[in-house]
C-alpha cells in the first residue's frame, strides 16, 4: 500500500517592506475599530455612572459611582414595555415574513417560464426608484384596513425590491443541474423551492434578513404617521416621544438615592441604550453569512 505523500506549504518569508504594510494597516484598522467602538462604549458606561458626573461630563473612558438605577427606573416609564414587546413582534414576524414573500418572488423571477417575466421585472424595479407619495400611500393603507392595526408593520414591508434583486442574483448563480435533476425526479416549482434552493442561500437570506430586521427595529416613521393607539407603539417612537418630553419624562421617574436620580441626559443615554442593545446582539450570530451574502448577492457568478 503506497504511503500517502505529505506536502508542507512554505510560507513566503516577509520582508521589511511586507512587515511594514501589515503594521501600518492593523494600526489603521484598529484606529478605525477605536472610532466607531467608542461611541457605544461611551453610552454604556456613561448609563451605569454617576448622574451628575454624566451631566458635567466627566465621565471620559471608566465608569464612576457605577450603578443600575437608570435601567431599573427607566423600565418603569409609562407603556415602555409594552413598546418593547411591540417592537420584538414587529422585527420578528416582519423579518420573517418578509424573507419569505421575498425569496419566493425572486425565485419566480429566475424562471423564464414566468409569463411576461422581463416586464414584470422591470416593472417591479422601476417602484424602486418612484412612488405614488405619502398621501396615497396613507389613502391605501386606510382603504385595505391596516392604519391603526398591527399589520401596519409588517404587510407593506413584506417586499423590498433591493433585497428581491439581492436574492435573486444569488439564487442565478446556482449550478442548474441541481434544479433540473429534481426536476428529472417530479419535482415541482415549490419543491424545488423548498427542498433546494432555500437550503443554499443561507447567506444571502441571512444578509437581506438583517437588513430587514434592523429596518424594522428602527423605523419609528410609520407608528408616527398610521398609529394613534398607544398600545401599537414601537419602542423606537417611544424613544422619540420621550425625548420630544423629557422634562415629562424625568418627572415620571423618582428614585431614594439623589446621586442616582435619573437626569434628561441620563434619560436620553439610557432609552438609546435599550433601544440599541437588542439589535445590536444579532450581529454575531448572522457575521459569519453577512460578507458572503452581500459579495454572492452583489455579482453574479
Amino acid at each position: 500500500m503506497a504511503k500517502e505523500k505529505k506536502y508542507k506549504v512554505k510560507r513566503k518569508k516577509m520582508t521589511g517592506g511586507d512587515f511594514a504594510f501589515h503594521i501600518g494597516a492593523y494600526f489603521i484598522f484598529g484606529l478605525i475599530l477605536i472610532i466607531c467602538a467608542y461611541p457605544f462604549y461611551y453610552l454604556m458606561i456613561c448609563t451605569i455612572s454617576d448622574n451628575r458626573m454624566v451631566d458635567l461630563g466627566q465621565i471620559r473612558l471608566l465608569p464612576s459611582g457605577i450603578h443600575f438605577d437608570n435601567y431599573v427606573k427607566v423600565m418603569k416609564v409609562q407603556n415602555l414595555t409594552n413598546s418593547f414587546r411591540i417592537s420584538v413582534l414587529r422585527t420578528v414576524i416582519g423579518t420573517g415574513l418578509s424573507l419569505i414573500v421575498t425569496s419566493y418572488m425572486a425565485y419566480f423571477f429566475t424562471k423564464e417560464e414566468m409569463w411576461a417575466r422581463k416586464f414584470w421585472y422591470r416593472l417591479v424595479v422601476v417602484t424602486m426608484y418612484f412612488s405614488a407619495g405619502m398621501i396615497p400611500a396613507y389613502l391605501n393603507n386606510r382603504m385595505l384596513g391596516l392604519n391603526n392595526t398591527f399589520w401596519i408593520y409588517i404587510v407593506p414591508s413584506l417586499i423590498s425590491v433591493y433585497n428581491m434583486i439581492l436574492v435573486k442574483t444569488s439564487i442565478e448563480s446556482m449550478p442548474p443541474d441541481l434544479e433540473e435533476s429534481a426536476y428529472l425526479d417530479g419535482a415541482g416549482f415549490f419543491t424545488r423551492f423548498v427542498r433546494i434552493v432555500l437550503p443554499l442561500q443561507k447567506p444571502i437570506l441571512a444578509t437581506v434578513g438583517l437588513f430587514s430586521a434592523v429596518g424594522h427595529w428602527n423605523d419609528f416613521f410609520t407608528t408616527q404617521l398610521y398609529v394613534t393607539n398607544p398600545r401599537l407603539y414601537t419602542l423606537q417612537f417611544q424613544l422619540y416621544e420621550l425625548l420630544n418630553q423629557i422634562r415629562a419624562a424625568s418627572e415620571q421617574i423618582t428614585t431614594e438615592d439623589p446621586y442616582a436620580k435619573l437626569t434628561p441626559t441620563g434619560i436620553r443615554l439610557t432609552l438609546t441604550a435599550v433601544v440599541v442593545i437588542p439589535i445590536m446582539l444579532v450581529y454575531p450570530f448572522i457575521q459569519k453569512y453577512y460578507v458572503k451574502g452581500v459579495m454572492i448577492g452583489a455579482v453574479k457568478g
